[in-house]
């Protein structure tokens, strides 16, 4: 049987001592060790299987296995997270021991009773949250405004920007666009789009130029043709 000990803090200016000790004293008075201390720097509000912590859970533990936390606030911030991390540990036989608030989940038939009430607190945490959201939806839906992320505003500055001169050249010159595209190693939607905002078309009054990326046809006798 491993025992883990799972330490978080938000920023690297914030340390773990505390937390530390918390563990050490809780571990030596229900005899749990050695202890395997991970470390974690980030903020709770990222999802828990993003972190060290989904990690743990969900690799790196084995059934039977045990993990400590300082308390419940180390494990996430949202309640969701929190009851999700315990069923997944119920779920695996992993024994949770919270120091702070003196709880344990070890498979014992309290602990399952516990388990079964803290999946379905969970699923009515994310009926609340659905609901809210839809409640929210049909509100701005209901006042005329638009639904979903709001449009960002197009850029000031563009990538092709740095080659207006020379595109404008070529412009002038008749070469077409794909050409153009071909000239400038970018995507022909790069530079069409970049045309569309700088309001700028190939010169009508010029003459035609071959594509001079094209490779040059040589005539052959019979009307064909070959590369």
């Amino acid at each position: 049987m491993a025992v883990y000990a799972y330490l978080r803090v938000s920023t690297d200016q914030q340390d773990v001592d505390n937390q530390r000790y918390g563990v050490l004293v809780y571990a030596n008075t229900r005899g749990l060790g050695p202890l395997q201390f991970v470390q974690d720097t980030a903020s709770g509000r990222l999802a828990w299987r993003e972190r060290a912590v989904g990690r743990l859970l969900t690799a790196t533990t084995q059934r039977g296995d045990v993990v400590l936390f300082a308390e419940v606030s180390r494990m996430a911030r949202s309640t969701l997270q929190v009851l999700e991390m315990l069923a997944c540990c119920m779920q695996r036989g992993v024994h949770v021991h919270i120091a702070k608030q003196q709880m344990v989940l070890d498979g014992s038939l309290p602990s399952r009773i516990t388990a079964t009430v803290l999946g379905l607190a969970a699923e009515i945490e994310r009926e609340f949250i659905a609901l809210r959201t839809r409640e929210a939806l049909a509100k701005r839906r209901a006042d005329g405004k638009p639904l979903g992320r709001p449009k960002g505003k197009p850029a000031a500055r563009l990538k092709l920007d740095a080659q207006e001169a020379v595109i404008r050249g070529y412009l002038a010159k008749g070469i077409n666009k794909l050409a153009i595209a071909r000239l400038l190693e970018c995507a022909p939607s790069t530079l069409y789009a970049w045309l569309a905002r700088r309001n700028l078309r190939p010169s009508r009054g010029a003459a035609r130029v071959q594509d001079p990326t094209a490779t040059p046809c040589v005539a052959m006798r019979g009307g064909e043709e070959a590369r």
